[in-house]
């Protein structure tokens, strides 16, 4: 991988209320942008897919850009999120997968033993070369809106290889990282490896932030998560820590396990709708900004739920802070759903602007 000192220079964004509140200083108004807010719910990004698969798309740069850009456009959020899919740098790296409409990403051969976890390559950067220039066609593009670049952390990478797709109890990733910890560790070095590598191709080019998604890590005990995940994760951010981008760590069902994430070393923690916002910022350490924490489906509910239940995050969001938290992101609690009415997006957006 690049050296992190030949990156591209930084851009300076000082009126940026998404950076600011990431860095814990003062926005001039709360920031909001969206978990897959690029996608599923837009027209026009369901028009380019007709025409490409997933993976297609998240291999042409052009396309990257495009799908990227349209909700900036639509919307008017305060940050952009790169358009890819946490599996991509496998595909890079030659792992043999693919995602299948409406079942996720399918693995052609289960990581199971240790001579499989030994068969998987590093990442190299030409392997990502269209992700790289598809980050610096944005920079160019969005004027002083901030792109999020990110990357799947390594425990969510680990359970879609060993499972060989989704899972509901994450049975074989259990059965490995519990009975076999040494097979377990060094497949989780190897990942750790592939995400600093693909997180700092992105940065390298020009992304304004980071986040680490570990969607699947709520299903892991404190303890757990402690012993056989938050090392390789801590090693992540330690590695991207001298860059200076804000970065957000996040994950689903993880209200137990906030503050040990918290401690990984992100800037910011993400927060789904199950816990309160002034409840994970007793959790996490003073100074950490919160993102989140919309539930999805709320959008499906009309403007009256969606607004009244909008105006509840902000006020948490401002609880939290007078609580010890150093910024309040708003955000869903996960992404959004392919049934939301583009419409009732933007006037959220509004929405959150006004308060």
């Amino acid at each position: 991988m690049a050296a992190l000192d030949t990156m591209t220079t930084r851009r300076d964004l000082p009126d940026s209320p998404y950076l600011a509140a990431a860095r814990g200083h003062k926005p001039s108004r709360v920031p909001v942008w969206l978990m897959r807010q690029a996608g599923r719910s837009l027209p026009e990004y369901r028009e380019l897919r007709a025409k490409n698969t997933m993976m297609q798309a998240c291999f042409d740069a052009d396309l990257i850009t495009e799908i990227t850009l349209q909700p900036v456009r639509r919307h008017g959020v305060d940050a952009a999120i790169l358009f890819s899919d946490i599996v991509v740098p496998l595909r890079a790296a030659g792992i043999e997968l693919d995602i299948v409409p409406d079942v996720g990403p399918v693995i052609d051969h289960p990581v199971r033993t240790l001579a499989d976890v030994n068969a998987i390559k590093p990442l190299e950067p030409q392997q990502v070369a269209p992700v790289a220039k598809a980050v610096g066609q944005l920079v160019s593009e969005l004027g002083d809106v901030p792109l999020i670049g990110f990357a799947g952390a390594p425990f969510t990478l680990a359970s879609y290889l060993v499972e060989g797709g989704p899972s509901r109890n994450h049975e074989h990733t259990k059965a490995m990282m519990l009975g076999d910890a040494d097979t377990w560790h060094a497949l989780m070095a190897k990942l750790t490896d592939v995400t600093i590598a693909f997180l700092q191709t992105q940065v390298s080019a020009g992304a304004d932030a980071i986040q680490l998604f570990d969607s699947w890590a709520g299903t892991l005990s404190l303890a757990d998560y402690r012993t056989y995940v938050l090392p390789h994760s801590t090693r992540v951010f330690a590695t991207l820590k001298d860059v200076g981008v804000p970065m957000t760590h996040f994950g689903v069902g993880t209200a137990e396990l906030l503050g040990a994430m918290g401690e990984a070393g992100a800037t910011v923690v993400g927060v789904d709708w199950r816990t309160a916002l002034t409840d994970a910022a007793a959790r996490v350490a003073p100074g950490t900004a919160l993102q989140g924490n919309l539930d999805p489906v709320v959008l499906l509910a009309g403007w009256p739920v969606v607004e009244r239940a909008a105006r509840a995050v902000v006020e948490d969001g401002r609880r939290a802070i007078d609580a010890g938290v150093s910024g309040h992101i708003f955000n869903l609690g996960h992404g959004v759903l392919p049934a939301t009415d583009p419409g009732i997006i933007t006037d959220l957006v509004a929405l959150v602007h006004s308060l």
